[in-house]
């Protein structure tokens, strides 16, 4: 009786504590948009122009899901060229493809490009920061249609470097999905995911 009572308890503690952390990693999430709607509504910050400024409430988020942060393996690219990126204006920043990302989301094999801005490279602050650009099968409906990004850095790989985490519960859109001033880089079209991924922030009302 007793070592079925202490299994049922540490039953209900290993739910406990995986329930614990689940809800950190969505108070994660939560805080993270939390501190980009803060940033929107700052008129020193936001992208937003001054009219949607005054009836901007707050951006738009799939449901967070845990699904949606992978361990992808990371094959490097060996002397990558220097290239002019494309934008949406005359700009052509300078990146080089890093590597080639393979993960698996709802069972189904997926890869991207993941670059590195060289413009970059001469501010020491974005020596560490990688650029993955993706479309999938929400742009152009939930989500913008020129793609979103996700923030990378090099010391999210692991040891070795062949392998790297990513999470798209913090995609965004590019600063053009709300205002016509910026220039983006534009998503190439290798980095067009096959499914939905429904995650990160969703499509601006007037993009």
């Amino acid at each position: 009786m007793k070592n079925i009572s202490l299994l049922l308890f540490l039953s209900i503690l290993i739910s406990c504590n995986n329930s614990t952390k689940k809800d950190n990693y969505v108070t994660e999430i939560e805080d993270y948009q939390y501190e980009q709607n803060l940033k929107f509504h700052d008129d020193t910050k936001s992208p937003l122009t001054k009219d949607d400024l005054k009836t901007f409430k707050k951006l738009e988020y799939f449901t967070i899901n845990k699904k949606y942060r992978v361990v992808a393996k990371l094959e490097k690219t060996v002397d990558a060229p220097i290239f002019e990126m494309p934008t949406t204006t005359e700009r052509k920043p300078l990146y080089i493809k890093y590597g080639t990302l393979t993960f698996t989301i709802d069972g189904l094999e997926q890869q991207l490009s993941i670059y590195q801005n060289k413009d970059f490279g001469r501010n020491p602050i974005y020596k560490n920061y990688l650029f993955l650009p993706f479309t999938d099968k929400t742009s152009g409906a939930d989500s913008y249609g020129g793609g979103r990004y996700v923030d990378v850095l090099t010391s999210d790989e692991n040891s070795n470097g062949t392998e790297i985490m990513i999470d798209f519960n913090k995609a965004y859109n590019p600063l053009c999905a709300y205002n016509d001033k910026y220039s983006c880089p534009i998503t190439p079209k290798e980095n067009h995911l096959t499914v939905a991924l429904k995650a990160g922030v969703k499509s601006y009302k007037k993009h």
